[in-house]
């Protein structure tokens, strides 16, 4: 996910809110409208930027037996950070 969604809906949120501010179209007021859009918007960013920050946490555990018929266990942690976005 990149970040064009989220900021094109709220700039479309925002003209509608500001530029259209007094026109109604049958029930809808544009200035209602527009704010819902746009904070929308905001809230789906957050999400992608959150998404994107998290770090990834992988654990694998493996166990193994002898011919004596010990066990011995390995769990092995890696984390890794996310992949950087995109080169425009």
């Amino acid at each position: 996910m990149g970040f064009g969604g989220p900021i094109g809906l709220i700039v479309v949120g925002l003209i509608l809110a500001f530029a259209l501010n007094d026109q109604e179209v049958g029930p809808l007021n544009m200035w209602t409208l527009g704010i819902i859009l746009a904070l929308a918007g905001a809230l789906w960013l957050v999400l992608t930027i959150v998404q994107q920050n998290t770090r990834r946490k992988h654990t694998t555990t493996a166990t193994t037996t002898d011919a004596q018929g010990r066990q011995a266990t390995t769990q092995r942690t890696d984390v890794s950070d996310p992949p950087p976005p995109p080169a425009v």
